[in-house]
């Protein structure tokens, strides 16, 4: 039986172009983040600001030139004050986020919130811990924290299917979504990334990434709404 592009064994080329991201990658990072961790001793975030911002520049830097990755946006607008929700297929889209938004302020699963040195450095950046298990007191602390980083003008970004997602399968959106929007009262642009058939995968695959902006969804609609006019637009690019 004929295999389709998706299911195809690697070429001998995309393995070791893979192998040489992963050497010039993650060896690169080591010294990235010694130095974000021992920022954390500083009295002010800037280093550790302008280190995020140089991971993932490296990072794109990397997927460009060693393995042929690139990556287009259509209908970015950037602004502050709303909220992107991304469809989630790698974790190219989540490195690559400070390279699309200005100090995105992300909300993340409270899992990696606890991640030794790693959690607390992604909280003075600006991290938002979600526990989906977490009382009405947790959520209102959260919700107040994202609203003072959301009046210094930066945008707050999710992904609403809660985890990655192969690319192809239409993801559920979690239930925290529709609360966070609620209780954020804010409008949501949401995005459809194909990040999936190409980084998510041993063997990594050269091509084009596509972020796709869609049109501003005002706040205030009922859950319903909400989340089938987000799934819609995050599945665009979900196909092939």
């Amino acid at each position: 039986m004929q295999q389709s592009g998706n299911d195809r064994a690697a070429t001998p080329g995309e393995v070791l172009r893979s192998l040489a991201f992963y050497v010039a990658f993650y060896g690169g990072s080591v010294p990235i983040v010694v130095l974000a961790a021992l920022s954390l001793l500083l009295p002010q975030p800037g280093v550790l600001v302008k280190l995020v911002h140089v991971w993932s520049g490296y990072h794109r830097w990397c997927c460009a030139v060693l393995l042929g990755i690139r990556v287009e946006a259509q209908g970015y607008e950037p602004r502050g004050g709303v909220l992107y929700a991304i469809r989630h297929e790698a974790f190219f889209e989540a490195i690559d986020l400070t390279q699309q938004y200005r100090l995105p302020v992300v909300f993340a699963k409270q899992e990696l919130m606890r991640i030794p040195l790693w959690g607390r450095a992604g909280q003075r950046y600006g991290l938002i811990g979600v526990d989906r298990e977490a009382g009405a007191k947790t959520l209102r602390t959260m919700i107040k924290q994202a609203r003072a980083l959301v009046a210094d003008g930066r945008p707050l970004v999710i992904f609403p299917e809660g985890t990655r997602v192969p690319h192809g399968q239409p993801g559920p959106l979690q239930a925290g979504f529709a609360g966070i929007y609620k209780l954020l009262n804010l409008p949501v642009i949401p995005v459809a990334v194909d990040s999936g058939r190409l980084y998510h995968r041993r063997w990594k695959r050269s091509g084009t990434v596509h972020y796709v902006f869609g049109e501003e969804i005002p706040a205030g609609l009922p859950r319903e709404e909400i989340e089938a006019r987000v799934a819609a637009h995050i599945n665009a690019l979900n196909h092939g």
